[in-house]
């Protein structure tokens, strides 16, 4: 495999643009206002040197969220665009968000993955994450 030269670093709200974009091409990554750029940067203040982007050449060619409630960590949004898939950049993201994660203390994290999202399911999976067909989700607009 050839050396990609990717570079990792937080995400800030300069990289906003770029990684809305990335996101908004990914099927199986659902967008509402809560990925506003407003509710993207509340979201990194208050989960600070949790969430990464890869970039090769200064391009962003992956991203994820990474936050925390205080007992259980989140990571969402984690996209790779498909010229850089099967190469660990994803891996990668969310190595370093379970890194930062697990130094505040943090002991599990969880995923939202749609259940007709066989390609995501498939990557997580492969990634060791356990699905829990215990629990249920359930959500209340406000």
């Amino acid at each position: 495999m050839a050396d990609l030269n990717i570079e990792y670093a937080n995400l800030t709200m300069a990289d906003y643009p770029e990684v809305y974009a990335l996101w908004s091409g990914m099927p199986g990554i659902g967008l509402s206002s809560a990925d506003s750029p407003e509710a993207v940067f509340v979201y990194l203040e208050r989960n600070p040197g949790l969430s990464f982007v890869a970039r090769q050449k200064g391009k962003v060619v992956g991203a994820v969220l990474g936050g925390h409630d205080g007992r259980r960590g989140y990571l969402q949004h984690l996209a790779v665009s498909p010229e850089f898939r099967h190469r660990r950049v994803g891996r990668m993201l969310i190595e370093k968000s379970l890194e930062a994660l697990g130094g505040l203390g943090i002991k599990r994290c969880h995923i939202f993955v749609y259940q007709d999202n066989a390609a995501g399911l498939g990557f997580w999976e492969s990634a060791g994450w356990f699905r829990r067909d215990d629990l249920l989700i359930m959500s209340h607009d406000l």
